[in-house]
């Protein structure tokens, strides 16, 4: 049995599983802002583009050839500005009793996670389940914690102060300039080091870390549309040199950002 290409065909298909397992392959999925929960433990792969989770108070992003592993019962929802995502998600009903599968992890997934995804899309939209499928995802699911290197994770965090609003749309509209915290303060209507001290309480993280990875994540979706140089993404989102670039999205994604394809 197979469903349309929309969030809501796909999550009423899954409130009617019955199977322990579950694996959905979708190319140029469409994305919608419906919200996601199921009974479901729940295994994304990005093949190609890149995917917006919001779950709770915190944005993940996953690139290509990531994954995210999401507890069941977990709200979510994705979006992506991508130009083509091709995202492969695999459904457990049960998980092993670690806290690995009750926290969600992104992580880069290696060369023989990648092949075990791809053999497992021959179980594409399945609704019964043999007994390979069975003992191989089984497999799958176990491995998962020696996969994991938690290094990685652009997490952007949406703060629920009310006075803390207005200062994030403000950096997300003008995060290629310089931003003071005295002008985040007025935007705010509290001191810059008020602001500073209550952003920290709430996100967890500072104005200036803020600020890089808003700059980090439309880097991302610039170099996706393959029209610019990485000098030329450089300076759009705020970097004054393409070494400067490079050195902030290292230490973010732990790797030094692609121009394959690119501009040239």
């Amino acid at each position: 049995m197979s469903f349309k290409n929309t969030k809501e065909d796909r999550g009423q298909h899954i409130d009617h599983l019955t199977t322990n397992s579950y694996v959905w392959y979708e190319s140029n999925w469409k994305h919608d802002d419906k919200e996601d929960s199921h009974d479901y433990y729940q295994l994304n792969y990005v093949e190609e583009g890149y995917q917006y989770f919001h779950i709770e108070q915190k944005i993940y992003l996953v690139p290509q050839n990531n994954v995210i592993w999401i507890p069941a019962n977990k709200k979510h929802r994705t979006t992506s500005d991508a130009t083509t995502v091709n995202p492969m998600l695999i459904l457990f009903k049960s998980a092993p009793k670690k806290d690995f599968y009750n926290e969600v992890h992104v992580f880069e997934a290696p060369a023989v996670l990648r092949e075990m995804m791809f053999y497992a899309s021959k179980w594409n939209k399945a609704t019964s389940e043999n007994p390979e499928q069975h003992l191989f995802l089984k497999a799958l699911l176990g491995s998962l914690p020696n996969f994991c290197n938690d290094a990685f994770g652009l997490q952007v965090p949406v703060p629920t102060d009310s006075r803390l609003i207005p200062v994030c749309h403000y950096i997300n509209a003008n995060y290629q300039y310089n931003v003071s915290a005295d002008d985040l303060g007025e935007i705010a209507k509290m001191s810059a080091r008020n602001l500073q001290r209550i952003f920290k309480q709430e996100t967890g993280i500072t104005l200036q870390k803020y600020i890089q990875l808003i700059r980090i994540v439309k880097s991302i979706e610039l170099i996706d549309t393959k029209r610019f140089t990485l000098s030329e993404i450089a300076y759009k989102v705020g970097y004054k040199s393409l070494s400067a670039f490079s050195n902030s999205y290292f230490s973010i994604m732990k790797i030094k950002p692609s121009g394959k394809g690119q501009k040239k």
